[in-house]
């Protein structure tokens, strides 16, 4: 997660806009930027590295200006260079920016023609210029924020400063968290709670979809419809924190919502956005077109991670792939093909078991590329190639968004190897890699549905046990959400493929237990809805989670209905459903008083065998 700071102070704010991004440097970033006002005008300062390399420019060229935004930047697409360090500005505007702007290329081009001059290779410089189109047009600055607003596609958080306002800042938020400070100094802008808590001494939250307003004389926020809204203002603690649970009861709360940022945060740095294609930050240590199959070993979350991973290797790179619970892989003594590829999965880097199962690869003469959230960890440091999930720390003990971020880069590997093999023309790349994009958006819309879910999740706080259903990639979801209820919620849940129904799991069926489908509308759709009326034939307790479609096929009697758009299809649907077996769980656990994000019994890394 990139950090954003905006400050509307009383004095000189340069430096207190690099001390506030010195305290979200536990994100990542590659490079970092300021803007303010100097004299009226907008002037930058960037620069690539750390933060030291901008503080330095920063003791050359002492800034003044009372008002300022600053960025901290982990490169996705465009190199990680000044050039495409944030703020990006033009004559009437600077932008710094989080998350992705999925139809950037379409709003470059239209601007582009319009004379609109670009000079970075980013999606976030769009956002500037698209504002200075209105302004140009004649629209003041918060008329020229909304109406951009409403042409962007994606999940993003958003700061502007505005040339020869200089009491103004505007702030906006789809899928990423921003957070508006007050005390007697000024207002503040920050991505979270940590960045503003040296200067603020109250909080507020935006809520989905909202943006905000901070002059010298108030405050104003205003919901997606541009409706003056209330947020609730709440006092700030200034002690030293790491992180924050924000405006959440619990950590997994704030993690679930995060994903929409995270997840397009790790994507964008695994694709060429303005390509559309993948663009792996890694070399590859083997000729994909020598493998002959692929092994995953992982545990817990990260193994079904895997087992869906499963589905997109075979499709898109035609490659076999055997996926084995690490505590059982290396005690099989498995035989392993010559220069074979070992993809091992762990959130921390620290699994004891899956650190077992690569240096049992790695014996036997694997290439071992890890998927890890710590690039410090012990099982980045022993792998060949290391791929980076960005979800950032993840505090509560049962894993949300570092699952979520683990498909997000096994997608795109799978795509990568698929390209490389000659199994994917370009033209097939580029309609899935905008699949793809389009997750993180279709995730914040997921999260707007959390009312859908909450009667639903109270139903199921009732049962003594929960069977989920589901086929193709759903199927590991439905594993993984069977998981994540008995992790949170202590009850007994199992997930099968729908398939399998027949073949003993309809014997438990009876009105006592709900039976959970996951039925995005995918190739599987009509075998999917035919298991759900063989379980409402037999007088099931039925819930659906999907598309407006499978209910009216299902023509069956729900318990409850969970509905995404239709829109929400395809291969990499089962991101976007993750988030509502997530919220499912999280709501259950909180109806029932269950401690959430410390789960009895469950620690966050499993470090021994």
């Amino acid at each position: 997660m990139c950090g954003i700071v905006g400050i509307l102070g009383k004095g000189p704010v340069a430096g207190q806009l690099v001390e506030a991004l010195k305290r979200l440097e536990y994100r990542g970033y590659d490079s970092a930027g300021i803007a303010t006002l100097e004299e009226g005008r907008l002037t930058r300062l960037r620069a690539s590295g750390k933060l030291k390399n901008l503080e330095e420019k920063l003791a050359g060229s002492p800034h003044k200006g009372h008002v300022g935004i600053g960025h901290t930047r982990w490169a996705t697409h465009g190199k990680p260079n000044e050039t495409n360090a944030h703020p990006h500005a033009n004559s009437r505007v600077a932008v710094v920016h989080n998350g992705i702007i999925e139809n950037f290329r379409e709003l470059r081009e239209e601007l582009t023609a319009k004379g609109h001059k670009f000079t970075s290779e980013t999606d976030s410089e769009v956002v500037a210029h698209l504002v200075a189109d209105g302004l140009n047009a004649g629209a003041t600055p918060e008329k020229a924020v909304a109406a951009a607003l409403k042409r962007l596609k994606g999940a993003f958080a958003l700061a502007f400063l505005f040339d020869h306002e200089p009491d103004l800042l505007i702030g906006a938020r789809r899928g990423s968290p921003l957070a508006v400070g007050w005390s007697d100094e000024g207002a503040y802008l920050g991505s979270d709670a940590l960045a503003l808590a040296p200067f603020a001494t109250s909080i507020a939250y935006l809520d989905e979809g909202d943006w905000v307003a901070l002059r010298r004389e108030g405050t104003t926020f205003f919901d997606a419809a541009d409706n003056p809204v209330e947020r609730r203002r709440q006092p700030l603690q200034t002690g030293s924190f790491l992180v924050d649970k924000g405006n959440y009861r619990h950590f997994m709360a704030k993690e679930i919502h995060e994903q929409p940022e995270v997840v397009g945060r790790t994507l964008a740095h695994y694709l060429d956005l303005a390509e559309g294609t993948v663009r792996l930050p890694f070399e590859l240590t083997f000729d994909p077109l020598k493998l002959s199959r692929v092994t995953i070993s992982a545990c817990g979350t990260a193994y079904y991670a895997g087992l869906v991973a499963r589905y997109w290797l075979e499709r898109f790179a035609r490659l076999p792939v055997e996926i084995d619970i690490a505590s059982e892989f290396r005690y099989r003594d498995p035989p392993l093909p010559e220069g074979g590829l070992m993809i091992v999965v762990s959130q921390s880097g620290e699994t004891a078991d899956t650190l077992a199962a690569l240096r049992y690869a790695k014996d036997h003469g694997q290439h071992v590329l890890s998927i890890v959230n710590v690039e410090t960890s012990t099982i980045a440091r022993e792998s060949h190639t290391v791929a980076k999930t960005l979800a950032g720390p993840e505090i509560g003990v049962a894993s949300t968004k570092a699952y979520t971020c683990q498909l997000a880069v096994f997608a795109c590997i799978a795509l990568a190897l698929g390209r490389a093999r000659g199994v994917l023309t370009k033209e097939q790349e580029r309609a899935l890699v905008s699949e793809l994009v389009a997750a993180p958006g279709q995730m914040a819309d997921a999260l707007n549905r959390e009312a859908q879910i909450e009667p639903v999740a109270r139903d199921v706080a009732r049962a003594s046990s929960v069977l989920y259903l589901g086929r193709g990639p759903a199927f590991p979801l439905a594993m993984e959400g069977a998981l994540k209820l008995k992790e949170l919620s202590y009850i007994h849940a199992e997930g099968y493929a729908a398939g399998e129904l027949k073949h003993g799991p309809i014997a438990l069926i009876d009105y006592a237990m709900p039976v959970i489908v996951l039925a995005p509308p995918d190739a599987s759709l009509e075998k999917t809805v035919s298991n759900l009326q063989e379980v409402a034939a037999r007088g099931g307790h039925l819930i659906l989670i999907g598309s407006p479609r499978a209910k009216e096929e299902a023509a069956a009697e729900l318990a409850g209905f969970v509905e995404l758009p239709e829109e929400v299809s395809g291969p990499f649907a089962a991101i976007v459903y993750a988030v509502i077996v997530q919220l499912l769980a999280y709501h259950v656990a909180v109806f029932m008083g269950k401690d959430v994000d410390q789960p009895r019994n469950l620690a966050k890394s499993v470090t021994v065998e």
